[in-house]
């Protein structure tokens, strides 16, 4: 199998220099000044003019207005949006009407019951992030390095592709791609030194995990088919 990554929050060019080494497919750009990775757009054009082409841009809001989603696409020109809030079905398909772009929906996930909340996304979003639901009080609703339990993907059957987070490092998305086996995995505090500040040596050990976790992935899903009856 195969797991994309997206590195989610870059904030300098080294940053994008390890995402581009590392041979990450994603890279996500913050848009929601609450958050330490939060950059305007004319900065985040810049950093991600050397990813163009080479891996897909996404830009990253929660519960953005229209002039900052215009702002946006006339500065970054993202290949993907990521709707981190409470955005409705129904902005999320006129979004993708006025922007022409694939849109990535978050779903906050404390417990089985969450799961729920996919279900009105499925017929207009392109992929799905499944995200550990932020406490109660929290400023922002990602990148706090919180978990949740990914036993509650395990055998999921989506009409979407899915996108895990929330808590993965390199020495944590092994398994959780192991349990959940996501199409793609999405890291932000994950790989960084300080709050808002990517480490390149984290960059490169978690996509480097990844694609350990795939080779390992194989020969149980080779298993899993000879075991099939016929």
């Amino acid at each position: 199998m195969h797991v994309d990554v997206k590195i989610c929050g870059l904030t300098d060019a080294a940053a994008v220099a390890a995402v581009l080494e590392a041979r990450a497919e994603l890279a996500g750009f913050v848009f929601f000044p609450p958050s330490p990775r939060h950059l305007d757009t004319g900065r985040a054009a810049a950093l991600a003019a050397p990813l163009r082409g080479r891996a897909g841009i996404v830009a990253l809001t929660v519960n953005a207005d229209d002039q900052t989603f215009d702002d946006i696409f006339d500065t970054l020109g993202p290949d993907m949006l990521q709707l981190h809030g409470q955005e409705s079905p129904e902005r999320v398909a006129a979004l993708k009407r006025r922007y022409k772009v694939p849109v990535m929906k978050m779903i906050a996930v404390r417990g089985a019951e969450d799961l729920k909340g996919v279900d009105p996304y499925l017929d207009v979003a392109d992929r799905i992030l499944f995200d550990a639901k932020a406490p109660p009080g929290a400023t922002r609703p990602g990148g706090l390095g919180l978990r949740f339990d990914w036993q509650l993907l395990a055998g999921l059957d989506l009409p979407l592709p899915f996108m895990l987070s929330g808590g993965l490092d390199a020495d944590s998305v092994g398994a959780a791609i192991a349990i959940a086996r996501p199409g793609a995995v999405d890291v932000s505090s994950g790989v960084e030194s300080a709050p808002g500040v990517k480490d390149p040596e984290a960059i490169a050990g978690f996509v480097a995990a990844v694609r350990a976790a795939e080779s390992a992935a194989e020969p149980a899903l080779e298993s899993t088919i000879e075991r099939m009856p016929s």
